[in-house]
């Protein structure tokens, strides 16, 4: 996907931000991107830009590397309500990739202690953001957003560790003459387990079971007229937050009509959840 330019986001932002009143008060954003992916995800997407033009400045990316997760911090900027980006490494169980969120937000709150901040995953991002929240205790959480998550699993995770499931000495042959794609799927194989339908001895069956913090939860789920249809990726029920037993009636819930990748409408739509209350 090219970069979006800033005269559409502009235009797209200003239309979607005037729809949907919904109070999210927060100063500090916080954007965890899915599988198969990085943190220039928000920013291919237009998303940052639609952000950054209804007053969210950049404030830099927090990023796995040899030493720990580090800080890249972006300009100064007068706003008083500032985007972090994470970047995770996507393939990795969301165990690995939760536990370097939560350095990233305990270092958030080193340095913004009185402002609260909001969570915002897409995909895979958002269980990894979910966990976080319900393994740690992390002051000044204020809410989460989902984007498209699969927080019921997809059955497309069983069709891809179905696919790479290749016994030996077939697995041999497999290993040196399929493409990247075959690779990719070997080398998320705990991740994609991770992210299995919801069931007794599933990882997600045991997610959706804990206790959530009590915090403000959105769901932004793929559709149309309110009608969550989903996307090729994940079914529309899974995205929505509500049908995790632990947030059964506690989320708001939006539809965007998009596909599953992130696109300048979740900026949009985020711009006016984050901005309301103002």
């Amino acid at each position: 996907m090219g970069v979006i330019q800033r005269p559409l986001c502009r235009r797209l932002g200003l239309l979607l931000v005037l729809l949907l009143p919904l109070p999210l008060h927060a100063d500090v954003a916080v954007l965890v991107h899915g599988y198969h992916s990085s943190a220039s995800a928000w920013e291919r997407s237009g998303v940052v830009s639609i952000l950054e033009d209804n007053g969210w400045a950049r404030a830099g990316l927090y990023t796995a590397t040899a030493r720990g997760v580090q800080l890249f911090p972006a300009p100064e900027s007068k706003s008083s309500k500032r985007t972090y980006l994470v970047d995770l490494p996507s393939e990795a169980p969301v165990s690995v990739q939760s536990a370097l969120l939560v350095t990233a937000l305990q270092d958030i709150r080193r340095r913004h202690a009185l402002e609260p901040v909001t969570l915002i995953g897409h995909s895979a991002g958002a269980i990894v953001a979910r966990t976080a929240l319900v393994t740690e205790n992390i002051g000044g959480i204020e809410g989460l957003i989902s984007i498209a998550g699969p927080n019921l699993g997809t059955e497309r995770t069983v069709q891809a560790l179905n696919a790479t499931d290749i016994p030996w000495p077939f697995s041999y042959a497999a290993d040196f003459f399929a493409g990247e794609g075959y690779h990719t799927i070997k080398r998320s194989r705990h991740l994609l387990i991770d992210l299995l339908p919801a069931s007794p001895g599933t990882y997600l069956g045991w997610l959706n079971v804990q206790p959530h913090p009590d915090i403000n939860y959105i769901a932004i789920v793929r559709g149309h007229n309110l009608v969550m249809s989903g996307d090729w990726m994940v079914p529309g029920m899974s995205q929505d937050l509500n049908n995790v037993v632990a947030l059964s009636g506690r989320a708001r819930v939006l539809t965007v009509p998009a596909e599953h990748e992130l696109s300048p409408l979740d900026g949009a739509m985020l711009a006016s959840i984050l901005n309301e209350s103002e």
